[in-house]
């Protein structure tokens, strides 16, 4: 029960990657939460630029997972704040691309 936080970390990072991927492969709105309340010109590109940010947002969990591996819980949560941090900066870059 050592690594149970960073086991969880990786599961919840390849859930996103498998939900990233299906938007990816769909490229519809279907899948996008709240999509009604968007307006994009482009829906399909509106879905890949999700899908990416979805992607890099799964980054997160999976780099405190292996960090957490090696070195513990407390750097296990220092990484993924970080990391969210970081991915939430590179992910509104990504959205403001396509509207």
């Amino acid at each position: 029960m050592e690594h149970a936080l960073s086991i969880l970390m990786i599961a919840l990072s390849a859930g996103l990657f498998l939900y990233a991927g299906l938007i990816a492969l769909d490229k519809t709105m279907a899948l996008v939460p709240k999509s009604h309340a968007v307006g994009p010109k482009d829906k399909k590109a509106y879905a890949r630029q999700f899908a990416k940010v979805l992607a890099v947002c799964a980054l997160a969990p999976a780099a405190a997972g292996l960090v957490g591996l090696l070195a513990g819980n407390a750097v296990l949560f220092i990484t993924l704040i970080a990391g969210f941090i970081i991915c939430i900066w590179i992910g509104t870059r990504l959205m403001k691309q396509v509207q």
